[in-house]
């Protein structure tokens, strides 16, 4: 078995980039392998900001060779009609490198086996590996020197080595050779003479070329670091992501700011150091201290240089921060409404002001009625007008909450203005408060309405206004507090508080526009998109804990929508179901009835005794009973439903009877679409 290593140096790669980058590596070479029958035990990819590498081993010598039948000519055009070969044929043979006596007819047609002889691995990696790498996708890709070829960033050095062996390649303008590079502030010419020495030497040179084994040395060293404090630090998959793909070797130092910084608001100054400048913010008994921890990618002791460019650096954000404050506190959050009328919500949905508005008349539909909750409704937005938002645009809603605060608003109103965007990921943390979790619910919901409305419902490569992550919020917010909303009415509603174009000649157009938009909204195919999009977002949000066809059962009875934990309850009622008697009956219920009976059953009509025997078992099952309690009593009355079905034949020829039985058949249905749609199961 063999081991191959690839190493491209580059000048500093994006660290956006470097994680996709690493992602198409892996998939080029496995489709590469795979398509030339080699085989390999695995596929190692390693970056950091200088160098993509590629570790392949337990690769064969060569690839497998492959039995291939090829189609030739019609027979006529291959043989004469003594049976010899004739031009067409004798060229299909050369062509194919084929003995005559090899060829058979099959279907009137020249057929033959060939077999195509493996390559040598040396060879297809020779051919292939420029092509994987002048493959990677990526944003703004560049040109330097006088080449014509893209990448994203220079190529500087290239490494390719099959075990102790060169593989010659060239990229761009580059020709490989056993020459790496270290760490920029350590030994710059490395040789590499095996693949399986590759990490080692190059963690000597002060490159720790795997990310997982980077990410952990920044995790263990920012704890290292703290704990010499007392302290905690702060760190996001984000920024570990980040500050993993712009270091090689990264080595922490701590530096300190002003303690008069931390006046502001928390989340500020955790921001400004982790989003805006790759610090590690520090906790001391849970609360923020004015230190902070930045990784470097320097080899050496002179430490207080980059110490005091750092410190500068956070001092003119903060400074910027308690400036963009004060100036915003000058008035009450309250007073920031009218700013964001001239704030646009989305083209043709009017102003953010719009928004906050139809806010207010969601939330109170949910509620019945609710001051704290209107109050927060109103206000959810009006941070949006802030100097400190619109420098800090990931803060909005904790700029709200804070400025609330400072205007002396109600301290639920404050954190349901900050927690209606929770949660801000699939993953994310739920609102705790009633405000901030029906203002959030209202809010997430005529994002999603004004998505679908204006014809941008969410593809496979787009998502306009994170709508999937929207649904999935509202359905995680509703069942993690067991709220009663009913999202159709609640759907119904948004759409019809939309705005809507009003163009028209005159007055009576205009009015005929608008109430004929309207009107369709609701009750046509936006509605039902809607509808349809929520339910499939229910559906895999439950997958992992329910059957897919359990899910689909109870979706297909009953709208799930207008009431979610009565879904849930009966999913987990249904995936418990083993009964396939019970099954097979409610299935031939629903096989038998094309359409149901609009016809009361009559006693009167019955002719045996099994079925006024299955109207008494049908009455007993009780709709207000829990649902594994009815399932029960569904599964009790089945030796009825079975020896109707044994007794009685539906189709009677006496019409009355027929349709008599069918409305029996019909009231049992009901009984079972009470719980599921059991044709799905």
């Amino acid at each position: 078995m063999s081991k191959y290593l690839l190493e491209v140096g580059c000048e500093e790669l994006p660290y956006k980039f470097i994680p996709s980058a690493i992602q198409q590596l892996k998939n080029g070479f496995e489709n590469f392998l795979n398509t030339n029958k080699v085989s390999y035990e695995d596929i190692k990819v390693y970056a950091t900001p200088r160098r993509l590498a590629v570790i392949v081993s337990g690769l064969e010598k060569e690839g497998r060779d492959e039995e291939k039948i090829v189609k030739g000519p019609i027979k006529r055009a291959a043989y004469d009609e003594n049976g010899n070969l004739t031009r067409a044929g004798e060229g299909f043979c050369r062509k194919n490198g084929i003995n005559p006596d090899d060829l058979y007819v099959e279907d009137d047609y020249v057929f033959a086996k060939i077999v195509i002889k493996g390559k040598s691995v040396d060879v297809l990696l020779k051919e292939n590996v420029p092509s994987i790498v002048m493959k990677l996708q990526g944003s703004h890709f560049m040109r330097w020197s006088d080449n014509e070829e893209k990448f994203s960033r220079p190529i500087r050095w290239i490494v390719s080595i099959l075990d102790r062996e060169e593989v010659k390649i060239k990229i761009i303008d580059k020709e490989s050779s056993n020459v790496s590079r270290g760490h920029r502030f350590a030994q710059q010419n490395v040789y590499i003479n095996n693949p399986d020495d590759y990490v080692e030497i190059m963690r000597n040179c002060c490159v720790i070329v795997d990310q997982e084994e980077r990410k952990q040395r920044i995790i263990d060293k920012a704890k290292e670091e703290a704990a010499k404090l007392g302290a905690e630090p702060y760190y996001t998959d984000n920024l570990l992501e980040e500050v993993t793909f712009i270091t090689e070797f990264p080595v922490p130092a701590v530096c300190e700011f002003n303690p008069d910084y931390l006046r502001l608001p928390e989340e500020l100054v955790v921001t400004v150091m982790a989003v805006h400048q790759r610090y590690f913010a520090l906790y001391k008994d849970g609360k923020l201290i004015n230190k902070f921890i930045t990784m470097t990618n320097y080899l050496g002791d002179e430490f207080e240089n980059i110490k005091a460019g750092n410190v500068r650096v956070i001092k003119a954000r903060l400074d910027d921060a308690v400036f963009f404050f004060n100036e915003d506190t000058k008035k009450p959050l309250a007073d920031y409404l009218e700013d964001i009328k001239g704030i646009t919500f989305q083209k043709g949905m009017g102003s953010m002001y719009d928004k906050a508005q139809r806010l207010v008349k969601l939330s109170k539909l949910m509620t019945g009625g609710s001051e704290s909750v209107e109050r927060t409704a109103l206000l959810a937005k009006a941070d949006l007008a802030t100097k400190l938002v619109f420098e800090f645009t990931e803060l909005q809603g904790f700029i709200g909450a804070d400025y609330a605060r400072v205007s002396n608003e109600p301290e639920n109103v404050a954190e349901g203005i900050k927690e209606h965007y929770f949660p801000l990921n699939a993953e994310g943390e739920i609102a705790k408060t009633y405000e901030g979790q029906i203002v959030g619910i209202a809010d997430k919901t005529d994002n999603i309405c004004a998505v679908f409305a204006e014809g941008k419902k969410p593809t496979g490569s787009s998502d306009p206004l994170g709508v999937r992550r929207a649904a999935l919020g509202i359905i995680r917010t509703i069942l993690a507090n067991n709220l009663k909303i009913d999202l159709t009415e609640l759907i119904n509603a948004t759409l019809l508080l939309l705005p809507v174009s009003a163009e028209g000649k005159n007055f009576v157009d205009k009015v005929k526009n608008v109430t004929g938009s309207c009107a369709n909204r609701v009750s046509g195919k936006v509605a039902e998109e809607i509808y349809e999009f929520f339910i499939q977002r229910l559906i895999i949000f439950l997958s992992d804990k329910y059957n897919k066809n359990v899910l689909e059962a109870c979706a297909s009875n009953k709208n799930p929508l207008s009431d979610l934990t009565d879904y849930i309850k009966r999913a987990e009622v249904i995936s418990k179901l083993n009964c396939p008697a019970l099954l097979e009956s409610a299935n031939r219920v629903l096989r038998i009835l094309k359409e149901d009976s609009k016809k009361p059953v009559n006693k009167d009509l019955f002719k045996e005794p099994s079925e006024s025997m299955l109207l008494k078992q049908i009455e007993t099952v009780d709709e207000n009973a829990d649902y594994q309690t009815y399932l029960n009593k569904l599964e009790e009355i089945n030796p009825s439903v079975e020896k109707f079905f044994n007794d009685v034949l539906v189709m009677d020829k006496d019409e009355n009877v027929k349709e008599n039985r069918l409305a029996l058949l019909t009231l049992l249905k009901s009984k079972y679409t009470h719980l599921a749609d059991f044709s799905r199961l």
